[in-house]
This record gives structure tokens, sequence and C-alpha cells, in this order.
């Protein structure tokens, strides 16, 4: 995305917040999206173990491993071109908040005639989104506490962690665990960032993000690093909280508003 930087720094007046009612609606939606996707993986844990066993390879184990149900490995994780588009892939959603951060920086420097309230809001908000959603809620409060071992850490293929089923949170992970995934819940967050496109720039550089945004989080499942529980409630939360963000701030300004 950073490639079209300069398409979108010459467009960037024309950002506009997301209509107020649509706003609460597709923020209630996701939501109940969400919790319904939690139910469904929790039932039926056996979507996670299939999904990871068709990228896990398995092999002879050349000597007994007591706490290992599977001797293997997930490949794509070894292919280098696909672990040096990950690296890129990465940092796609930061480099994307560091513009957004320039771009707000801009705009609080502007006075009078020629300050922008709507398009400062609509940055400011959609800043604050990244940072309660990938890195607040994913990041700092859900890997630190779901407990949930990685596909490559648990004894189905090939670690020595029994596996435990989306939601559970009892787990032998420690830290950094497997759900939610943050690179897909990064990339959720990317994928948003379409609607704040002007809208003749959208066909044009709506579908790359979007592409990226789904590869970022299918590679995570390739490579034995997350479920696809993990990178579908990822990718869902950070648009979950993108669009809760818009509407709470749209509810408090019309209350607001309605006691003046």
């Amino acid at each position: 995305m950073y490639l079209a930087v300069p398409a979108i720094r010459d467009s960037a007046a024309r950002l506009t917040p997301p209509s107020e009612r649509p706003a609460l609606q597709w923020a209630l939606r996701f939501a109940a999206l969400w919790f319904l996707l939690l139910a469904t993986f929790h039932a039926f844990p056996q979507i996670d173990i299939a999904v990871a066993r068709f990228f896990f390879r398995p092999f002879t184990c050349l000597e007994p491993q007591a706490s290992a149900l599977a001797c293997g490995h997930f490949p794509n994780a070894g292919e280098q071109i696909l672990v040096r588009l990950r690296k890129v892939l990465f940092y796609l959603p930061s480099l994307s908040a560091v513009f957004l951060l320039w771009l707000l920086i801009e705009c609080l420097q502007q006075h009078g005639a020629t300050y922008q309230r709507a398009k400062t809001r609509t940055i400011s908000l959609t800043l604050l989104s990244f940072v309660i959603g990938p890195y607040i809620l994913v990041n700092l409060i859900l890997k630190s506490i779901s407990g949930r071992p990685r596909p490559n850490e648990t004894d189905l293929f090939g670690g020595d962690l029994g596996f435990t089923a989306a939601g559970t949170f009892d787990g032998l992970c420690d830290s950094n665990c497997s759900f939610v995934s943050g690179e897909a819940a990064g990339a959720g967050w990317l994928a948003c960032l379409v609607i704040l496109l002007p809208a003749r720039l959208r066909p044009v550089l709506g579908p790359p993000i979007l592409v990226l945004s789904v590869t970022m989080a299918a590679m995570r499942v390739s490579f034995g690093g997350h479920y696809l529980s993990d990178v579908m409630l990822g990718w869902l939360l950070s648009v979950t909280v993108f669009a809760a963000t818009f509407a709470t701030f749209q509810l408090l300004d019309a209350r607001r508003t309605a006691k003046v």
C-alpha cells in the first residue's frame, strides 16, 4: 500500500468519515458474526485440525517421541520466497499507520479555514482502532491469556503441547500464544482502509489491498503458525473494532449535540 502513497496523499483531503447509521449497524453485525464463528470453531475443533493437517507433511520419526503424536513439518514455513514475502507484508499495517499519523500531524497543523475537521476525525479514529484492536486486544490481552499453542507446537503436528479448541483458554502456552493471530488482526485493519480511499481510487487500490490482507492471514495458517480460527477471528476482530470505534464516537457526538 505504501507504494501508492503519492496518489493517496494527493487525495487525502477528500477523506470523509463513514456515515453514522451504517457504522453502528455494521459494528453489531461484525460482533455477532465474530461470536458465531467463535462458537462454531469451539464446537467443531476438527475444522482447525483438518485445515492445519492439509499444510502439514508428516514423516517417520527417527527417534521415539513420547510427547508427540506425529512427526513432520509445515513445508511452506521453509520456502524462502514465502518467508521473504511474509517479512514484507508483516510491516505493511504499521507502515500504513505511520503514514496516517503523518497525515494527522499535517491536519493538526492547519488552523481556521484550512482546518478539516472531518478528515482529522476520520484519521484519528482509524489510528485509534489500530491501537485498540491489533495492539491492545490482540497482542497485549488475547495472545497473553488465551494459552492456546500454535499448530507447530502441538503434539498433533510435531510439537509437545496438547491441542486446545478456540476460546478454551486452558492451554499450556505461556506467552505470544496462537489465539488470535496478530498478523491477521493487522491485515483486517489494513482492509478497513479501503473505505477511506477516495471513490476514484477504490477500484484501483481496493482489490490489491484486500488481496494482500487475505494473503497475510492465509500465510500464517500455511506456515503452521496459527489455526484457521485464529486468523479468521483475528482478522474479523479488527474489522469489528474499526466499525465500533466510529460508531461509539458518533453516538457520543450525537449525545453531546443533543445537550447543546
